[in-house]
């Protein structure tokens, strides 16, 4: 089967192999087992890849380098009208040869796939929609224009449209899915974790303003005023980072929080193992995949009500839901802190639901998309 990927993630180019993010191509790796062919067809970064990019491991991969381009001022939309019809052209090509067309969503090449995709009304097709899918989200423009696109079934045909969590008046296109992590032989028993001395909080994730990260580093601060023994390790780099880094200096936390940058695999699994709590105040998620790993290694989810992190955390059985308020959401985990007996409810029951996704389940669900 010749399967053609369209995509937004950069990619970069390694003595003959391809990389990227690597929870992204981790996931295609498992598509990539019943392929026999695949074209990707995505821009190419001329950066060099770091701790947290993998690459493909398909013997049979073709690269298709387009464009990249954004919207967000007069210029780059200048821009951007330029590069458009090129790019619709490679993309064009790229499914025009294709036995499956896979698409990935929000994202603005993903938006040019979903205009292009009308065109191959008769070609298999998958949308991975990687976003917030809830309809009554506030989203930009654009994203709200792919789920409006890959929602019509006159326009978006012969596709499965993968999203996360049920939502109520979905077209009969629209499929409930997941993302995994961990195997099965990775399902080690718990060590129980005491609330006493330090109280171990984590953060994994891009630090920018929608992952909201000061938030999390306000709520430690909060905790720790109130005289918990508290601490918080944050995994991950982004343009907040000297923001954070300000913030802690001038509050005088350094020695309750510390930035770790991006790490290994290995490193963020065994802080998830460490920790009591993981903790994502995020603006927006679509299944926020840090979450899933927390909980599968038995951290109590502490998250935002957004998209489908609701239905993970079971509406606060296995997990707390953040409102964003300091005072109420330090007072939610202060209650947690001060009750061993639903602290172990509740990781024990985030730990069950994590571990019934497991990479395996993942692989079969994908087998019977594409088989």
């Amino acid at each position: 089967m010749k399967f053609v990927i369209i995509t937004h993630v950069p990619h970069i180019k390694e003595e003959n192999k391809y990389y990227a993010y690597a929870p992204y191509v981790r996931e295609m790796n498992v598509w990539g087992n019943y392929l026999t062919e695949i074209l990707i067809v995505a821009p190419l970064a001329s950066t060099d890849k770091t701790t947290i990019d993998c690459a493909y491991n398909h013997p049979n991969i073709k690269y298709n380098a387009i464009a990249n381009f954004d919207i967000l001022n007069f210029k780059s939309l200048f821009n951007a009208f330029l590069k458009i019809p090129g790019i619709c052209g490679q993309i064009f090509v790229g499914m025009n040869n294709a036995d499956h067309i896979h698409l990935r969503c929000p994202g603005n090449i993903g938006l040019l796939g979903c205009l292009v995709q009308i065109l191959f009304p008769n070609t298999p097709k998958t949308a991975k929609y990687a976003g917030n899918w809830d309809p009554k989200s506030k989203q930009p423009w654009t994203y709200k224009l792919q789920k409006w696109i890959l929602s019509n079934t006159f326009l978006t045909r012969n596709t499965q449209v993968l999203v996360y969590g049920e939502w109520e008046g979905s077209s009969r296109n629209i499929k409930p899915f997941f993302t995994a992590t961990y195997s099965e032989n990775e399902k080690m028993a718990l060590p129980p974790k005491v609330l006493q001395g330090v109280l171990d909080f984590v953060f994994v994730g891009t630090l920018v303003k929608g992952k909201q990260p000061l938030y999390a580093i306000q709520l430690i601060e909060r905790l720790h005023q109130k005289g918990y023994a508290v601490r918080l390790r944050m995994y991950g780099e982004g343009v907040e980072r000297e923001v954070l880094e300000d913030y802690i200096a001038v509050h005088q936390l350094e020695y309750i929080i510390t930035l770790e940058g991006n790490q290994s695999k290995a490193i963020v699994q065994k802080a998830y193992q460490d920790s009591h709590f993981i903790v994502l105040p995020s603006e927006s998620e679509g299944w926020p995949k840090v979450i899933a790993e927390g909980m599968f290694w038995g951290c109590v989810p502490v998250a935002t009500s957004v998209s489908c992190v609701p239905f993970m955390l079971d509406y606060g059985k296995r997990g707390l839901l953040l409102k964003m308020d300091l005072e109420h959401d330090s007072r939610l985990i202060e209650a947690v802190l001060q009750d061993q007996t639903d602290f172990d409810r509740k990781r024990i029951k985030a730990s069950d639901w994590s571990r019934s996704y497991t990479l395996e389940v993942f692989e079969q669900a994908i087998e019977g998309l594409i088989v």
